[in-house]
């Protein structure tokens, strides 16, 4: 069976050699092919971390993925001997945020972004088995969660409003509340290809410098732009007209008489937000 690999080893040192700093690319979707049920893939991206020694630098430039690998993952590094530096410099979302979440530093890009939203699948059956899909989505966030208090040192329920609203994070904010440790420049930038297999490139180490993070830092949440936008909608056409009583609906002259009440042609405000749903999906 061959194996899609989602990431790529630089300076992979030979087993016995003496340690060196290793860096480890993981680009694109976190195994497209889930890892549950797997014993392939996961024992071979062990077997690659465990191949050399010495500190490892992740660039995660990744929008998530299956949420099983990115624990197996998240495990690994947490358990690996070394030191782990993880470096976001695109975006860190879903599944990705938690692989980040392992470093023992998280450095991110000025340009970066990280991402965390509630676990989502596809289920079907009755309604036992939609119950049962709700429980384990339940039991996953939770532990999605442990990832992130262990970092952060926020609350779980603040976590997980956070995760509720689906939460986006610049580089300033992903500082502030704790997700990364600092902001990076960098003078010389990542080669932009990724490194052909066995590839080692020690030369040209690239410099680097941290600075902390500006005041202003922007987080954006989904949930509230729905919110605000229907709110606006609401105020500009929500306000019904009172309904006329049995008396005054007497007075109502009959079709066709003059004085006939012109016909409202404005849509109802259950209709623009069913709109407004569609668009969303």
């Amino acid at each position: 069976m061959k194996t899609k690999k989602f990431w790529k080893w630089r300076n992979q040192a030979e087993a016995g050699t003496a340690p060196e700093e290793r860096t480890l690319f993981l680009n694109g979707t976190i195994a497209e092919e889930s890892w549950f049920d797997d014993d392939v893939t996961p024992q071979l991206f062990k077997d690659e971390l465990n191949a050399g020694s010495g500190d490892i630098t992740v660039w995660i430039n990744s929008p998530g993925g299956d949420c099983v690998a990115a624990a197996q993952i998240y495990n690994m590094l947490s358990n690996y001997k070394g030191k782990v530096t993880v470096k976001i410099d695109g975006i860190a979302a879903s599944a990705a945020s938690v692989i980040a979440m392992a470093g023992d530093t998280v450095l991110v890009s000025p340009v970066s972004m990280l991402m965390i939203h509630n676990p989502a699948t596809i289920a079907w059956g009755d309604h036992a088995e939609m119950q049962k899909a709700m429980d384990m989505l339940s039991e996953v966030k939770e532990s999605i969660i442990n990832a992130y208090v262990l970092k952060t040192g926020l609350s779980r329920p603040k976590l997980s409003h956070l995760m509720d609203a689906e939460t986006w994070m610049d580089a300033n904010k992903a500082v502030e509340l704790g997700f990364a440790d600092e902001i990076m420049t960098r003078a010389k930038a990542e080669p932009e290809k990724e490194p052909e297999e066995g590839e080692g490139d020690t030369d040209g180490e690239e410099e680097e410098k941290k600075f902390p993070p500006a005041p202003s830092s922007m987080l954006f949440s989904r949930r509230a732009a729905d919110n605000a936008l229907l709110n606006k909608v609401i105020a500009k056409y929500g306000e019904e007209k009172p309904r006329a009583g049995i008396g005054e609906q007497a007075k109502i002259p009959a079709p066709g008489e003059k004085g006939t009440p012109k016909t409202e042609t404005g849509r109802s405000v259950d209709a623009l937000m069913e709109r407004l749903n569609l668009l969303k999906r």
